[in-house]
């Protein structure tokens, strides 16, 4: 499974941005796809997560209500759509999967991340 992130940039607080995760292989719909964050200096953190079909999603307190997680799978695409964003909200973003229907909290495959930057 090869993921590839894009989207992220330097952006303003407040502002919003959407990331994209375009994945390889026929059976996309059938995984659950996170988004995971690590800050400098800090360890690695869960962001979002949604199962295949997409009619489930799982958010971290501190994004609630502000980051959403999507998908299309006829494009082989994980979103996350990022609004209200925080300076605290800058780190490398990664997406990142099993290849199953459930997402561990240290997923087997991840992508190469996409920094995203919030200045105050």
């Amino acid at each position: 499974v090869r993921l590839v992130e894009s989207g992220g940039g330097l952006v303003q607080a407040g502002d919003s941005l959407r990331l994209s995760c375009a994945a390889s292989g026929p059976t996309f719909s059938r995984y659950a796809m996170g988004w995971f964050r690590q800050a400098p200096g800090k360890e690695r953190e869960f962001v979002a997560r949604i199962t295949g079909s997409g009619g489930s999603r799982y958010y971290a307190d501190s994004v609630k209500g502000r980051f959403s997680i999507s998908r299309d799978n006829a494009k082989n695409t994980v979103y996350l759509q990022m609004n209200s964003l925080k300076p605290e909200d800058t780190a490398v973003y990664y997406c990142a999967t099993d290849a199953s229907m459930g997402l561990t909290t240290a997923p087997r495959y991840w992508g190469q991340g996409t920094q995203v930057t919030v200045s105050s």
